[in-house]
């Protein structure tokens, strides 16, 4: 009696176990704007769509979208880790200490953040692409492009990979154009579209051409288009192609795009999770692991200028070219990088200066 009772209760604990066993794993993501907004939070999205693409029912995707960074931030990080999620993504840089205070509590559970660099708990992961070779590629274009020589850029926060971005965005229209003016203007937003259309519409009354984004939305580019063809702009974090051509079939004023494609390094991790192979990292992947990509060029862009940024692509790929390449000065004038040296991470992820040539001021 005694034997077929722990036999019972084996068994009812294996199939228990069984049971466990085939839970599917759960994805949760935390979003700073709608996942409509046509830019960063979008494409998160579509990366967060590929897991369950790859994985089906293995695997429970949930997100919870626009939510404000700080304390908002922290009441949801925790309610998806008391929800039951085995691994939350949360997707913008505001997030970071919120992030590692929600990882104290909940040590099972794997946090991984999206441009920060804090990782205070062995449960915390950081990730982040590198934008800069993107703005290289789109440089290149603008400062070919232009036909006022000025170009501007619409920065979000005075972090380092915005101002990463803004000084290789400038580096490479310089090299093609030693004319070239570069127009900044600093929004303090992410996702704003009112905020980002009205520093379109004033760095085109200033007579800029050629604008590029670090913010969500594409308001910039519906408002480049009311200029009817005089200016040209990129899409930011996804392809934003409905900006490609005009409602009456013209040419519009998105003429090419950097693509953030985060989608090969959620699959990784979330495999990573269920195989057993996870390890906490710290993740900063460019174009050679397909996480930044360049949109289609229309033909706004002449054929000679797609060939030479075609080859920058390629060149950025297989390791060839680095965008931060010496000669290289300061602001100031001084050199910080020597004829062929190349820069390494930790000072690119501390950036806080601009590169020779750019007249604006870095806010406090």
């Amino acid at each position: 009696m005694i034997r077929n009772l722990l036999l019972a209760s084996a068994a009812t604990l294996g199939l228990a176990t069984a049971a466990a066993a085939q839970d599917p794993t759960e994805a949760c993501f935390v979003y700073v704007g709608p996942i409509g907004d046509g830019g960063w939070t979008y494409q998160h999205h579509q990366g967060a769509l590929a897991v369950k693409e790859t994985y089906g029912d293995k695997v429970n995707v949930r997100w919870q979208e626009s939510v404000p960074e700080g304390a908002d931030s922290e009441r949801v990080i925790t309610q998806m880790a008391l929800s039951g999620c085995d691994i939350i993504f949360t997707t913008s840089f505001g997030y970071m200490d919120p992030t590692n205070a929600v990882a104290a509590k909940f040590p099972k559970v794997k946090f991984e953040h999206a441009t920060g660099y804090k990782r205070e708990h062995s449960n915390v992961s950081s990730y982040n692409s590198r934008f800069y070779e993107g703005r290289a590629v789109v440089g290149h274009i603008a400062g070919r492009m232009t036909k006022t020589n000025k170009i501007g850029y619409i920065a979000s926060f005075p972090i380092p990979e915005v101002i990463m971005g803004i000084n290789s965005y400038y580096n490479h229209a310089k090299a093609v154009n030693p004319d070239v003016e570069l127009v900044v203007t600093w929004v303090y937003t992410w996702f704003d579209p009112a905020k980002e259309a009205d520093a379109a519409r004033a760095m085109l009354d200033q007579g800029v051409d050629m604008i590029t984004a670090h913010t969500d939305s594409t308001a910039p580019l519906a408002e480049i288009a009311k200029e009817g063809g005089s200016a040209f702009g990129f899409g930011q974090a996804s392809d934003m192609s409905a900006f490609a051509t005009n409602d009456d079939g013209s040419m519009g004023p998105r003429i090419t795009s950097i693509i953030d494609d985060w989608s090969p390094y959620y699959v990784k991790r979330v495999g990573q999770l269920m195989d057993g192979t996870y390890e906490q990292i710290d993740s900063w992947g460019g174009m050679p692991e397909g996480e930044v990509v360049i949109g289609p060029m229309t033909d706004a862009i002449p054929a000679d200028v797609q060939a030479e940024a075609q080859g920058m692509i390629e060149a950025i790929t297989a390791g060839e070219y680095h965008p931060f390449t010496g000669p290289m000065f300061n602001q100031a004038g001084e050199q910080f990088l020597a004829d062929g040296e190349t820069i390494e991470d930790g000072p690119l992820l501390g950036m806080n200066f601009y590169v020779q040539g750019i007249t604006a001021e870095i806010p406090n």
